[in-house]
């Protein structure tokens, strides 16, 4: 039986989340159907002292959510053409977030966090969500374990400017078989600037 998850799992560290997350499941009601996909890669961004952290310049209106409650919507647009679905985790005043990089929809891989957001529909409508609710947009667990060699480690995409920050193996990826753990998977359609 599917369980949507709750607060209380966004509400730990953000690595933790970020690597729990791998093979759950994101549902969007996109047209009065829900869609949903198995999350396959997210990358976690935690604290001011983070430099590939959008917090890291400060507490702003813009960043404001990512000190609020877990387990909310931060979607923000790049490009200006480009949204980018994150979820925040932690406690309270302590900015983190995961962003959701690539979910398979029935076998069909949607690999990065742009085409993610444009093929579900996923805008700046959904900032600010209660993603723990059930509606509009949410986080499944549908029983589906993955073991930890399953998961591969990998550095950031798009936050070269954050120097040392940057290399933090912090993005996640649900990996075939046990190929290697720690270096770069193949080249992803669509990039994106990140958190």
């Amino acid at each position: 039986m599917p369980k949507i998850l709750a607060r209380s799992f966004f509400n730990r560290p953000t690595l933790t989340v970020a690597h729990s997350l791998v093979g759950k499941y994101l549902v969007c009601e996109n047209g009065g159907r829900a869609i949903a996909g198995r999350i396959i890669e997210v990358e976690a961004y935690v604290g001011m002292e983070d430099k590939a952290c959008h917090a890291s310049k400060g507490r702003t209106a813009r960043t404001e959510v990512l000190f609020g409650p877990p387990g909310i919507s931060y979607v923000y647009l790049i490009y200006g053409m480009y949204h980018m679905l994150n979820v925040v985790t932690e406690r309270v005043d302590f900015p983190a977030a995961v962003l959701i990089r690539a979910i398979d929809v029935d076998g069909e891989l949607i690999d990065g966090p742009g085409k993610l957001c444009r093929e579900l529909g996923i805008d700046r409508s959904l900032h600010q969500v209660d993603l723990t609710d059930g509606r509009s947009i949410w986080f499944q667990d549908r029983g589906q374990r993955v073991s930890e060699n399953q998961i591969g480690t990998f550095p950031r995409i798009g936050v070269e400017y954050a120097g040392q920050w940057a290399r933090k193996p912090w993005r996640f990826r649900l990996i075939e078989g046990n190929g290697p753990r720690s270096s770069s998977p193949r080249k992803h359609k669509a990039k994106g600037k990140s958190l």
